[in-house]
Parts: structure tokens; C-alpha cells; sequence
């Protein structure tokens, strides 16, 4: 593409192609290229003016330029880079009717005779006076009741345009509150979507571009290298290279070959395959996590239910304002004055903004949110519950050592556990499996039918015994199986810095695995941060024993653990700490942390645990750091300061107009411009970002193997 650099500085440069009209999906085209490039920060392409204005790494100005050069629209279509849910044609129609709107009410205020404009007021003023009446006959008195009465009152005294400039002034309010609402809608359903239409369909041999909404289950799609895997299905040729950030938080791509499941928005950093879709377009979890954020405006918070209902309350108070300025004043100018301002715009429409934005942005950090209330609750939440695998730890534990009973071998212990954990893969499970596979260790089937029990452990039967593995309570406990006299001494001196997975046989123990899950490295720094931002109270739930549990909580600094609890424990902890008064913040990872998720007030979930958790979840984290919740409690207590901002503003502000329409100082028309300019300037305020680029920074550990954090901000 043929490009002039109309002017630049250090690190931006703005460019015009040499066509003189830009589409909207050319626009879309090229930003979607020039967002791909390398060292590429920022991009803004104006269809209008055809520029494009590029913010670029320090050296990265060569290949900037040579990357514009390269573009191509008709390869750029080819690759399918247009995204599906573009704002550009939300912004275009909106642009246009409020321009539309402008120049039409002056034209009329210009070229229309009197009778014509009083015909076009009397007009226009119907709906507004028929959502008054409708008002009156459901009996309450909501802001459509003073927009008739201030509309008719006009009317009835022939000022026809004080009541024309109110009805175009209160039409434009509307539009623009409208734009501002869908557009944040629009951001936060786009911050999460797939932005891909079409896709390369093998059918007989070929690669055809359809529309995705022509792929069905069991059709083949082609996926390169650097697009996005539009649907869930499973890798049916090729061998490829994923970036699952999207859904996982993971910076490493995984490798996907043959029979490996992928997800729709992960992307292709290498290679190419043919993937045979397991789930349409609409289906698809990643879909399902779309539609949650589009309906999650249902799941106000206690904030935003508040504004809404005090927006109505204040109603009656601005009705019997006016009467009582008509009533000392004798002057009908300055009651509606008062009538012209209203509390209700603002505050029912800056406070769900203000909740969209800030789930937006916290999807820009890795975090789902499905809800305002939950952001609310994390803001207000004091006890923070944590487990431990998965959670505190990395979910990658692995075999340290193994420790026999009863006369067995090493070697007998370790295939005799392998034989049973590889039925059920759980990650203390795998470390078992690949343990005895690095020991060349082959476990033939050797026992009847396994029978696997949440959080307990696996039973079976091996040559008539009764075989057990599991955790202490489980095989100890629940089992009763029992320990060699003889080899007490050993078992009293197993080490405390492992987990331990118990193997019975006959009812006797008959070894320990003795599993290294190591703590997050970031998982005593981010405690700590939690604690600098009000929580009070930080636990640890796990199923380990005693003495693996102290060792862990000792290392990470939190304020009471409770060790070998089951699921149902946790989730009566969760409801006894709720009960006395607490806001809970649960955390976990695993099948048996779900009912503790759903008990709490809110529950968060790390995005590469268990489906069933992350579903039953209010919030989701990514697996990257743990610092992430730090984030989430940042961004939450400022959105709710800045609820409490924007309760002051509304307040403030429309009271000094209704004493200036009392004083006449301001003229009807003046008061409606002011309130609406007013309600637009704090819903542009409540959508911009609530915290500082560098306190969403997520802290890398060091190559040294300790931590390095920056210290942030209070909010």
C-alpha cells in the first residue's frame, strides 16, 4: 500500500494512504494489520480522513514503514483480520444522527414560518406528554412526569421555543446517553470476543472462505500460523503451536497435535492444522463467557440499585420544588427552571457505566467479572479464604520421594499407585503416572473395577485385597486400615514439607508418596498486598494434613489454616465466617472447592482449574500470578469511590441549578442544557480507566528465584 507520512514524532507518526476514501472495513483492515505488526504499541485508524495515527517502540520506526508497505486489503480479507463486532458502525450511526438532529433543528429554527414550527412543536411534544400520562396512570412519579409537565406549561403559555429547545435539548440527552451506554456494552463484549467472520472451510480436497456461521459440528477447519482458532474442536491434522492467554492467563504456548482439544479465541503463534469443530458458533465456551459479560448488567450491585432508586425518590422533591418557587415567586419561568432539572439521568446511567467500564477493565487485566455486585463485594470483602493445590501452589506437583512398608519395594509401591491414580488424572494423580514412567515401571491391569471418591481417594481390589490410596483421613479414618508397629518410628518421622498420598493394602499402609507441590513464588508478596489494601483475615483450606499444612501456611503468612477438611468443610466455613458478620472472598481451583465458591460472597476461580469451578465462580483469575487479585481489590474499592464521586457531583451540581432557577438567574432552557451537559460529562467520566497503567502490572519472579514487586499505589 502506497502511504504519505503527514507528520510525525518520536514514537507516533501519522500516516493517509494515497486513496482518498476509506471504507469502514478498510479502516477495520488496516488496524487489525497494523495492531499484528511488531513494536506496534497503538493504533487509530479515521475512516473520515482517511489517516491512521501509529505509536511505535523506540527502533521499531523501519519496520513500521515496511509493514505499511506490505498491506494488502485484498490479503488482509483473505486472512479474515476484519473483526466480527466492529464499534466503528455503532459510532458512524450515532455521529450521524446527532449531527443529523443539529442541523435539522436549525434548519427548521431558520426557514420554517411561526405556524409551522408551533404545528412541529405541538408534534413533537406527544410522546413526551404520553409517557407523563402513562406516568400518572401507574402512579408514580418518575422524570417523565416533569418533562411533560415543563413541555405542556410551555405550550399552554405559548412560549413555543422555551418548550422546543427543551424537547430537542432532552431528544439530544437522550441520544447521547444512548451512544455512551452502547458503546460501553459495545468495548466490554469486544474486549472479550473473537473478532472472526469467516474462516477456511476444507470440503473435497479444498480450502474454501465461508462465513462462520456456515460451519457445523463435525465440519474441518484450516487454521495458519498467527490467526485466531474460531471454534472448540479437536486437532485432526498438523501439529501447532497455541497461545492460550486468552482463556488461561498463560504466557508459554502449548503444543497441540493430533487429538488435542482447542478452544475458540486461543491463537496459532506456529504452524498450521485442520481442526474438525466439535461446537458451533454460538456454543462454544468462549461464546458462553461473551454472552455472560452482554446480560451481566442484571447482576447490579447494591450501588447501582441504590442510584436507581434514589433517582426515583428524588422526583417528588424536584415536583414540590417547583410548585413552592411558582408559590413564592408568582413566576412560572423560574418553577420551570427548576422542573427542567432532574437528578435521575445522571444517576442511572453513570453508575451501570461506571460498573461496565470497570468489568471492561478488568478484563483487560485477565479478570472476569459477571457481575457489579461481586466487584462490590470484593471491595467490601474482609476474609479471604484460600485452597491450597492449585491455588497457593503451581498445580505441578511432582514425586520427591517414596517411602515403602511392610517389606515392599520402592519400585512395588510406586506401579502398585501408578496402576490405580492413572484412571482418574488429577494433577497429583499424573505426578504418580509420570513418576513411574521415568522408572520404566509397567503397571498392567491388575485390579477389578476402581472406585474414585472426591477429595477422599481411590479404592479397588488387587489379587483379593483391598487396595486404598488416598489422603490420611481417607485410609486412616474412614478405612480404619492401620500402620506396621514396627515401622511407627518411620511413619512419625515422614517429612513435613511434602503432601502425602497413602497406599493400603489388606488394610494395612503399605507405603507414602511423598509429593513436592511448590508455593507460587509470588504467593507470600501478593498475601501481603491484600493485606496493605484492608483484609483482615487471610486462611487456608486444604485437605494435606497438619503437618504439610502448617509448613505451607507458615511460608506464605496467612492468619489460621484448617487442614484435612473435605469439600462440605470448607463450604461451612465459608457460611460460619459469613454468618458472623464477615464478607468472604473464596478462592480455589479444584471439584471439591466449588461448594466454598458458591457459598461465598464472592468466589474467584483460577482460569486452568476445573470447569465445574470456574462455571460455579463469580470472578475468574488467570493461573499467571496471584497478584491479580491485588488488581481485582485495587480496581473494586475504586469503582466504588468513584460511585461515591459521582453521588457527590449529581447532588451538588443539579442543586446549584435548582437554586439558580429559583434566583432566575437561569432561563429554562439554560437549566435543561446545563443538566444534560452535566449527566454526559460524569458518563464520560464514569467509562475511562479506574487505575494507572503500572499498577496492572503483574510481578514476574526473578531469575534468582526471589520475588521483585514494585510497590503500588493505594487506592
Amino acid at each position: 500500500m502506497k502511504a504519505v507520512i503527514v507528520h510525525e514524532s518520536s514514537g507516533r507518526m501519522r500516516v493517509r494512504p494515497a486513496r482518498k476514501q476509506m471504507t469502514l472495513e478498510e479502516a477495520d483492515l488496516l488496524e487489525a494489520w497494523l495492531r499484528r505488526q511488531p513494536g506496534v504499541l497503538q493504533v487509530s485508524v479515521h475512516e473520515r480522513t482517511g489517516c491512521a495515527v501509529i505509536r511505535y517502540r523506540p527502533g521499531s520506526r523501519e519496520g513500521v514503514v515496511e509493514a505499511l508497505g506490505r498491506f494488502s486489503y485484498a490479503e488482509s480479507r483473505r486472512q479474515g483480520l476484519a473483526p466480527l463486532h466492529s464499534s466503528r458502525a455503532l459510532n458512524r450511526a450515532y455521529q450521524e444522527k446527532l449531527v443529523g438532529k443539529v442541523l435539522w433543528k436549525g434548519a427548521c429554527t431558520l426557514f420554517l414560518p411561526k405556524p409551522l414550527l408551533v404545528l412541529r412543536a405541538l408534534h413533537h411534544a406527544v410522546p413526551f406528554l404520553r409517557r407523563g400520562l402513562g406516568c400518572l396512570r401507574r402512579r408514580k412519579l418518575q422524570v417523565e412526569l416533569l418533562d411533560a409537565l415543563s413541555i405542556a406549561l410551555s405550550l399552554v403559555r405559548r412560549d413555543i421555543g422555551t418548550a422546543s429547545s427543551v424537547m430537542f435539548l432532552l431528544e439530544l440527552g437522550e441520544l447521547l446517553e444512548e451512544w455512551t451506554h452502547k458503546k460501553s456494552v459495545d468495548d466490554l463484549a469486544r474486549c472479550m470476543s473473537l473478532n472472526v467472520d469467516r474462516v477456511w472451510l476444507r470440503t473435497g480436497g479444498q480450502d474454501i472462505l465461508v462465513p462462520l456461521d456456515q460451519v457445523r459440528t463435525g465440519d474441518r477447519v484450516v487454521v495458519r500460523m498467527g490467526n485466531v482458532i474460531p471454534l472448540d474442536g479437536v486437532v485432526a491434522e498438523g501439529e501447532v503451536m497455541v497461545n492460550q492467554a486468552a482463556l488461561t492467563g498463560e504466557p508459554e504456548p502449548a503444543a497441540k497435535r493430533p487429538g488435542a482439544a482447542v478452544y475458540a479465541g486461543t491463537v496459532v503463534e506456529e504452524g498450521e492444522c485442520v481442526l474438525t469443530v466439535t461446537q458451533q458458533q454460538g456454543e462454544s465456551r468462549y461464546d458462553k463467557i461473551v454472552s455472560m459479560i452482554e446480560h451481566s448488567e442484571r447482576l447490579k450491585s447494591t450501588a447501582e440499585s441504590k442510584a436507581a432508586n434514589l433517582a426515583d425518590r428524588l422526583v417528588p422533591y424536584t415536583l414540590a420544588g417547583s410548585v413552592l418557587s411558582l408559590l413564592l415567586t408568582r413566576n412560572v419561568t423560574r418553577a420551570l427552571s427548576v422542573l427542567m432539572v432532574d437528578f435521575s439521568c445522571a444517576l442511572k446511567l453513570a453508575m451501570p457505566l461506571a460498573v461496565l467500564s470497570a468489568m471492561r477493565e478488568a478484563g483487560s487485566c485477565h479478570i472476569t467479572v459477571k457481575g457489579g455486585k461481586y466487584l462490590e463485594a470484593a471491595a467490601n470483602a474482609d476474609t479471604v479464604v484460600f485452597d491450597k493445590t492449585g491455588t497457593l501452589t503451581r498445580a505441578c506437583p511432582e514425586v520427591a520421594r517414596v517411602i515403602p512398608f511392610g517389606g515392599r519395594s520402592e519400585e512395588e509401591v510406586l506401579r502398585l499407585a501408578a496402576c490405580l491414580e492413572e484412571h482418574f488424572p488429577h494433577s497429583m494423580a499424573n505426578a504418580v503416572v509420570r513418576a513411574a514412567q521415568r522408572r520404566g515401571l509397567s503397571h498392567a491391569e491388575m485390579h477389578s473395577q476402581v472406585e474414585y471418591l472426591v477429595a477422599h481417594g481411590i479404592s479397588s481390589a488387587v489379587d483379593g485385597q483391598r487396595v486404598l490410596i488416598g489422603s490420611a483421613h481417607f485410609v486412616f479414618e474412614d478405612e480404619g486400615c492401620v500402620i506396621p508397629e514396627q515401622e511407627r518410628g518411620c511413619f512419625e518421622a515422614l517429612p513435613d514439607s511434602y503432601s502425602h498420598l497413602y497406599l493400603a493394602v489388606g488394610g494395612e499402609l503399605a507405603g507414602v508418596i511423598c509429593i513436592a507441590d511448590p508455593l507460587r513464588p509470588e504467593a507470600r508478596e501478593a498475601l501481603a498486598a491484600l493485606r496493605e489494601l484492608g483484609v483482615t483475615r487471610l486462611v487456608m483450606l486444604t485437605g494435606d494434613s497438619a503437618r504439610t499444612a502448617a509448613a505451607i501456611a507458615a511460608q506464605v503468612g496467612v492468619d489460621e489454616f484448617h487442614a484435612e477438611v473435605l469439600p462440605e468443610d470448607k463450604a461451612r466455613f465459608v457460611e460460619e465466617q459469613r454468618a458472623a458478620g464477615r464478607t468472604v472472598m473464596m478462592i480455589g481451583d479444584g471439584i471439591n472447592d466449588s461448594p466454598a465458591l458458591s457459598a461465598a460472597n464472592v468466589g474467584v476461580a483460577i482460569r486452568d482449574g476445573a470447569a465445574i469451578a470456574r462455571e460455579i465462580a463469580d470472578v475468574t483469575i488467570s493461573a499467571r500470578s496471584l497478584f491479580e487479585l491485588a488488581t481485582l481489590r485495587r480496581l473494586s474499592r475504586a469503582l466504588m469511590e468513584r460511585i461515591s464521586a459521582n453521588y457527590r457531583f449529581v447532588i451538588a451540581f443539579n442543586g446549584a441549578l435548582i437554586g439558580l432557577g429559583v434566583a432566575g438567574v437561569l432561563p429554562p432552557a439554560a437549566s435543561a442544557m446545563l443538566h444534560n451537559l452535566s449527566t454526559l460529562g460524569v458518563s464520560l467520566r464514569s467509562m475511562t480507566d479506574l487505575l494507572p497503567e503500572r499498577a496492572k502490572q503483574v510481578e514476574a519472579p526473578c531469575r534468582h528465584g526471589g520475588n521483585q514487586r514494585q510497590k503500588l499505589p493505594k487506592v
